[in-house]
């Protein structure tokens, strides 16, 4: 009797586990790059130096040179230059060197370096910023 029992109930739970196995899920799909278009260089450039003139603390910069470097182009000089006021805004020296870090880093060849640096030269002699070589690091 108790081995009958055991079987019914072992029967019962494997018909419940292939029951719950068989059942077809509802699955939802993704369409990643629905409604979004290519977005042209100028106004990249655009939106992220708004962005950076918006911005008020040092995690929205830091945030905002992540994205404007992830992309695959090397941001405008009025990018750099609009994060790098925006570095001196929030007070944070390290920040404004790390974005000549950075530049170096997306340039292909250090001529390109050099003729970003040549740009900015302006402002960072104005905000006092040095890059990573003048300081000796």
């Amino acid at each position: 009797m108790l081995r009958t029992a055991v079987t019914n109930i072992a029967r019962a739970t494997a018909v419940r586990s292939v029951a719950n196995v068989s059942r077809p899920m509802a699955m939802g799909s993704r369409f990643y790059s629905a409604g979004h278009e290519d977005e042209s260089f100028e106004s990249f450039t655009a939106r992220y130096v708004k962005f950076f003139d918006n911005v008020e603390d040092l995690f929205e910069l830091q945030r905002g040179l992540n994205n404007a470097f992830a992309y695959d182009l090397v941001p405008a000089t009025s990018v750099i230059e609009s994060a790098l006021k925006a570095s001196r805004r929030v007070n944070d020296f390290a920040t404004g060197v790390r974005v000549f870090e950075g530049l170096k880093d997306k340039v292909e060849n250090d001529k390109q370096y050099n003729e970003y640096l040549v740009e900015l030269e302006p402002i960072r002699k104005e905000l006092g910023l040095l890059t990573k070589e003048e300081l000796a690091l």
